[in-house]
C-alpha cells in the first residue's frame, strides 16, 4: 500500500516537536508499506525556515520514508493573518507537488490546519484513493474558545469547512476519545480512536540526567520541568507565578524547554520578576528529549482552564510518563483519568499558581512518592500507549478503509 501524509507541521525524530507521524510512517515502511510525506519548510515551534528557499527538497529516511519538503510563506509567526497565508500557499503548493505522486491508495490528511485538509480530500478524490482524516485538535473550537478567532463570518465558514471535511472523509481518526462526540455532531460517520501515545523504547526511567543537569548548572537541584509549545494556549504565566511564590525555596529550579509565539514575553516577565529560579531552554530534537527529561524530579503539563481543553490528550504528558517522572497536571478531563488512573502525577485546577506551587512543595519534600508515581506512569504508558502498538492500531484502520472503499 502507498501512503500518502499531507502534514505541513510533519517533523522527523531528528527536529524539535511531535513526532507521532513520523514514527508511525517508519512503522508502516518496515511492516513493508511505502510512505510519502507532502510536508512544508518552516518549523511550527520556531516559525524558522528548515530548508532555505528551495521550492522542493525530496529526502528519504533510514527507514524509506519519503519527505518531500516543500516551499511556504515562511511568516506564520508574526500573527494571526501571516499563519493563515502560510496555510494556504501549503494548501497550494501540497497540491501541485501531490498531483506529480503516483500509485497512491490511500491519503492521510490531518487537522488543523483545515487548509490541508482540503488538499488530501481534493487529491484523494482525484486520484481514486482512501481519503483518512485524522483530527489532531478541534479547530476552530479551540480557536474559538481562546479568542484567536472573533470574526462571525470567519468562524461559519471555518465550521462549514470542517463539517464538510468529516462528511468527505472515508473515515475519520481521533487522537483523544474527548473528541469523539464533537466530530460525530459533525457529520463524521466511520470514527476511529488511535490516541496519541509514546515510543516508550526511547526512555530509561533510570537515567538521572547528570550530564545535562551539569551542563546548565543544576546538579543536585530539584528541576520542574515543562517541555512544549509556549504558545497562548499554554497558559505559562501562571508556571512563572508559582516560581515566583517558590522564589526562596533555592533547591527548586524550574525549566522550560521549547520555542512559539509567546516565548520572548515570557522571558520578559521572567527578567521584570527578577526570577533567578527559572530557566529558558531552546527546542530539542525528539531523539534527545529522553536525556533532557531525565534531568527532571517532576514535570509540569498545563493549558488554559477552558472547558474546551478538557477533551485533549496533549503528546508531552505521555512523554513524561514514558521518562518515568511524576506529573503535576494543570489540565481536566479525560487526560486526567489517564494521569490519575495510572497513579502517575497529582492533579492541579488549571488557572491557579498556589496549587501547582503546593503540588511542586508535595512531590520535593516526598521523592519517593515522586519516584513510585513516575515509575507507575512509565509502566501504564508501556502496557497502554507504546507507539509501536498504536502504529498497528492505525495500520489497522487503513485496512479496514481500504476494505470498505473496495466494498
Amino acid at each position: 500500500m502507498h501512503i500518502l501524509i499531507v502534514h505541513q507541521a510533519f517533523t522527523t525524530v531528528s527536529e524539535p516537536g511531535g513526532t507521532r507521524h513520523h514514527e508511525m510512517a517508519r512503522y508502516f515502511c518496515r511492516e513493508g508499506h511505502r510512505v510519502t510525506v507532502l510536508t512544508g519548510q518552516v518549523s511550527y515551534l520556531t516559525g524558522r525556515g528548515t530548508v532555505g528557499r528551495r521550492w522542493l527538497k525530496r529526502e528519504a529516511d533510514d527507514a524509506g520514508v519519503e519527505i518531500l519538503r516543500i516551499h511556504t510563506y515562511q511568516g506564520w509567526h508574526r500573527s494571526f493573518f501571516h499563519r493563515v497565508l502560510g496555510f494556504i500557499t501549503f494548501m497550494l503548493s501540497s497540491f501541485l507537488v501531490g498531483l506529480k505522486v503516483r500509485d497512491v491508495d490511500l491519503i492521510w490528511g490531518t487537522i488543523p490546519p483545515l487548509f490541508q485538509g482540503i488538499t488530501a480530500w481534493i487529491l484523494a478524490r482525484l486520484k481514486g484513493a482512501v481519503f483518512l482524516l485524522e483530527v489532531r485538535d478541534l479547530w476552530p473550537y479551540f480557536a474559538v474558545a481562546l479568542g484567536v478567532l472573533t470574526n462571525p463570518i470567519f468562524i461559519r465558514l471555518s465550521e462549514g469547512l470542517e463539517k464538510l471535511l468529516y462528511r468527505r472523509a472515508d473515515c475519520v481518526v481521533i487522537n483523544s476519545p474527548g473528541y469523539e462526540n464533537h466530530v460525530r455532531e459533525r457529520g463524521a460517520k466511520d470514527v476511529h480512536l488511535v490516541p496519541n501515545g509514546v515510543d516508550t523504547s526511547m526512555f530509561d526511567p533510570s537515567d538521572r540526567g547528570e550530564k545535562f543537569l551539569k551542563v546548565h548548572g543544576l546538579l543536585g537541584k530539584f528541576v520542574v520541568l515543562y517541555a512544549g509549545a509556549h504558545g497562548l494556549s499554554n497558559d505559562l504565566e501562571i508556571l512563572l507565578q508559582a516560581a515566583d511564590s517558590l522564589r526562596d525555596k533555592e533547591e527548586i529550579q524550574f525549566v522550560l524547554v521549547g520555542d512559539g509565539k509567546e516565548k520572548e514575553k515570557l522571558v520578559a516577565q521572567s527578567k521584570t520578576l527578577k526570577l533567578e529560579n527559572v530557566h529558558f531552554l531552546p527546542s530539542y530534537p525528539k531523539m534527545e528529549m529522553p536525556k533532557v527529561l531525565a534531568s527532571a524530579q517532576a514535570c509540569i503539563a498545563i493549558l488554559k482552564p477552558l472547558d474546551a481543553f478538557k477533551t485533549t490528550y496533549p503528546n508531552k504528558v505521555f512523554d513524561y510518563m514514558a521518562a518515568g517522572r511524576p506529573v503535576i497536571l494543570a489540565i481536566d478531563g479525560v487526560i486526567r483519568q489517564v494521569v490519575e488512573e495510572a497513579k502517575a502525577g497529582i492533579f492541579v485546577q488549571p488557572g491557579y499558581s498556589d496549587g501547582m506551587a503546593q503540588a511542586i512543595l508535595k512531590l520535593e519534600q516526598d521523592r519517593g512518592m515522586a519516584r513510585r508515581m513516575g515509575l507507575a506512569g512509565h509502566h501504564y504508558v508501556e502496557k497502554y500507549f507504546d507507539r509501536s502498538f498504536l502504529s498497528a492500531k492505525m495500520m489497522g484502520v487503513m485496512m479496514e478503509c481500504m476494505e470498505k472503499k473496495r466494498r
